[in-house]
């Protein structure tokens, strides 16, 4: 029996080991095996498992990492297909599916290497290993009068052996060797007790019912469509995934949720963990995966998961590689959000690889949303996916009021009084003489979004970034929220010397200031980066918010999204612009769903709720839809342009990242890749020219884009793979190849 093994830190090497027979029933593929290498010990990946091997010289594996720690063959077969699609190496993709706290890379707590006998030796046994080698038979006769594994270091020191001597007789299939991690407590988080379940209404049944009828043929391993749950806010979706998983546990399967910033979204953890957790709701374990969690409890999590002591997996992006069997159902919910994109190699989509994950484990999936992706909602169009709608709130409540308050009519009050426009205040007001809640969302943090020179027009930019530096009052320090970089602000322009340099632009620190000097009395709290550091301090706020102890919260796009307070009568969004004229196609498609999704957090409760909605372009269509919550009217007028410039979904794209510290360089380079890719490409490809990225610089390397569109994404991941293979780049430039691009900055 052979092995292709893939080393770890190898960049993708694969080499092929024999199997000691003692290993051979621990041995499959996805199992992790230390193995010799030059001299040295190297864990790997089992790749492919094989009766010969045509390579000579065949060194053997010298162990199994525990059993626990190894990814399922149909993880196997999706780490292959992500591999070839996002044209990324393998290894790389092994590194997400099995987290650097599984693969021994990073280590919650201490490495131990265990020790256990293959096969009991007999007094004769022990006699003659002693005569030959007495260290070995030291070490024999320790785990011989042991009923359980020993760790290595207390054998080692016991017996007063060498660890030669322990590899020699795990060579001659004495001794099998095992690495453990000794790891923190679970996440288990707080008790949840069960709430009341709420009647579903008759849109909510009929969902319901529809996808119960797809779980039961799954269970007879059809082959199913991805389904698409269009609901508008407040619709009820988590009640109808909170059913659907009752449905999947009852048939003893298990289930993945993904959310995009699981740790940003407590109350959704809080309702499943009250549903599941708990002993009333069969007490199935849930277990949350997430970045925020420290190492150890990622792995723990992880493990439990593996193990099946827990059958739900709640998470972010990652945990679409949750390691769980007999997969029922995958739920991606706010399938639209970019955070389910990965920005680094490799640069998957959670949401497709889930949707292929799910066709690998014969499962439904379920992609929920309240502003669908223009991909996700024209392939429910095309009858590539099956639509399902929940076109009312849950509660039987109207959608709230949207008002538009044109900036450009409000003078310079609103920006001298920290963006709020008289309309706003007024509405404040209201909601506080009532006792009821507001929120204020801005998606920019610090006091000032930058500081200008009127005189010449200097404006302070990062060193390292092509980007304006953001003015912090708390700190006094000018901050570039791309790459970190701060310094002191200056008290006269740099460029000119005039001292009248000043701050411009507004930032959730400014709109704060602004509140409490015009409501004294309120009680505010602010969300963003900056006030969010201490852990658990998201959870502190949202909770006292729950209280009713806070009357204004103000925040960033972190809280956009799956609250559900019931007492919120107002959101304010004090620059609705921020965004919509960026050079991205996708631009009015996010101020669309940011400012539909930030609506849809009012009135929730008993009480009508209000938004409004401050603009210096009210004419915009992405504003005018989400006023009226017209997301079909959006959606036709989004998807006529998208088609008339051949955009996506009407194609593919793929786009190459050439940057370098120096501007030369790159210039060179790119043209050159652009050239090569212009002669090897077929003519139903087309290739831009190179040309400087919208955000020239970032973290002092300077970048260049190059654009290809096509029909096929399989003749795209074709050429990505021999641009990777064929071409080669000079030291210090570097080429990134992102499929499926999100962002195109």
């Amino acid at each position: 029996m052979y092995v292709r093994v893939l080393i770890d830190r190898s960049e993708g090497r694969e080499f092929d080991y024999a199997v000691p027979e003692h290993l051979r029933p621990r041995v499959s593929i996805g199992v992790r095996v230390i193995i010799p290498m030059r001299g040295r010990r190297a864990i790997g990946t089992v790749l492919e498992v094989m009766d010969d091997s045509s390579v000579s010289g065949i060194r053997p594996i010298e162990s199994v990492v525990e059993a626990d720690a190894s990814a399922s063959p149909a993880l196997m077969k999706l780490g292959r297909w992500m591999a070839d699609y996002y044209c990324a190496p393998l290894a790389s993709v092994m590194r997400s599916i099995l987290p650097p706290t599984i693969r021994g890379e990073k280590i919650a707590g201490r490495k131990i290497r265990m020790a256990g006998l293959v096969k009991r030796p007999t007094a004769a046994d022990l006699e003659m290993i002693a005569k030959k080698a007495p260290k070995q038979g030291a070490l024999l006769r320790a785990l011989a009068n042991s009923a359980d594994r020993i760790p290595v270091p207390d054998l080692l020191a016991s017996s007063g052996a060498s660890d030669a001597s322990l590899r020699a007789l795990s060579s001659s299939g004495w001794v099998d060797l095992e690495e453990r991690r000794v790891s923190a407590p679970g996440n288990g988080g707080p008790t949840v007790l069960p709430g009341k379940i709420p009647e579903l209404n008759p849109d909510q049944r009929r969902v319901v019912s529809e996808l119960i009828d797809a779980i039961e043929q799954a269970e007879e391993k059809k082959e199913l469509i991805p389904f698409l749950l269009h609901g508008v806010t407040g619709s009820g979706k988590t009640e109808v995934y909170l059913r659907l998983l009752a449905k999947v546990l009852e048939s003893g399967r298990s289930a993945i949720v993904l959310v995009p910033e699981i740790s940003l979204t407590p109350q959704t953890v809080e309702r499943f963990r009250s549903r599941f957790d708990h002993a009333g709701g069969g007490g199935v374990g849930v277990a949350v995966l997430h970045s925020h969690l420290t190492e150890a409890e990622r792995r723990e999590e992880w493990l439990r998961l593996q193990r099946g002591e827990a059958r739900i997996a709640i998470g972010a992006r990652s945990a679409v590689f949750a390691p769980l069997s007999d997969l029922g159902l995958l739920i991606v919910d706010e399938e639209h959000e970019n955070t389910y994109k990965q920005e680094e190699t490799p640069r998957y989509h959670a949401r497709d690889v889930a949707v292929m994950r799910a066709k690998l484990e014969r499962c439904p999936v379920l992609l929920g949303s309240a502003t669908p992706s223009i991909e996700s909602y024209r392939n429910a169009m095309s009858g590539k996916y099956r639509l399902l709608e929940l076109p009312r709130r849950a509660d039987g409540q109207v959608m709230p009021l949207i008002r538009v308050v044109d900036l450009r009519l409000q003078g310079k009050r609103a920006k001298s009084d920290g963006g709020l426009s008289a309309p706003l205040q007024m509405a404040i007001t209201r909601r506080l003489e009532l006792d009821q809640q507001t929120i204020l969302f801005l998606n920019r943090r610090g006091f000032a979004t930058a500081m200008l020179c009127e005189p010449c027009g200097h404006v302070c930019k990062c060193p390292n970034c092509s980007l304006a530096m953001t003015f912090h009052r708390d700190a006094e320090r000018l901050a570039c929220h791309l790459c970190g970089h701060s310094t002191v602000p200056p008290s006269r322009c740099p460029e000119c010397g005039d001292p009248g340099i000043r701050h411009t632009g507004i930032g959730t620190q400014r709109v704060e200031e602004s509140i409490r000097k015009n409501f004294p009395k309120a009680r505010i709290a602010r969300m963003d980066a900056d006030t969010m550091t201490r852990r658990g301090s998201y959870e502190e706020v949202l909770g006292k918010f729950r209280a009713r102890q806070i009357d204004i919260l103000i925040g960033t796009q972190m809280i956009a999204k799956g609250l559900d307070f019931p007492n919120v009568t107002l959101v304010g969004i004090i620059n609705a612009d921020i965004g919509l004229h960026s050079p991205d196609f996708r631009a009015g498609e996010r101020t669309f769903q940011l400012l539909t999704q930030v609506a849809g957090r009012a009135g929730r409760g008993e009480t009508e709720g209000e938004v409004i909605v401050q603009t210096y372009s009210p004419e915009s269509p992405s504003l005018q839809h989400a006023r009226h919550h017209d997301y079909a009217g959006f959606y036709e007028q989004e998807i006529a342009f998208r088609e008339a410039f051949r955009h996506p979904p009407f194609s593919r794209l793929l786009l190459v990242r050439i940057r370098s510290i120096s501007l030369e360089d790159v210039a060179r380079i790119a043209a050159s890749v652009s050239a090569w890719l212009k002669n090897s490409a077929p003519a139903s490809v087309e290739v831009s020219e190179a040309a400087p990225a919208p955000l020239e610089k970032s973290h002092g390397q300077y970048r260049f884009h190059i654009t290809l569109k096509a029909s096929s994404g399989a003749v795209l991941g074709r050429l990505g793979r021999d641009l990777t293979n064929l071409f080669r780049s000079p030291e210090g430039v570097v080429i990134t190849m992102d499929v499926d691009p999100y962002s195109m900055m």
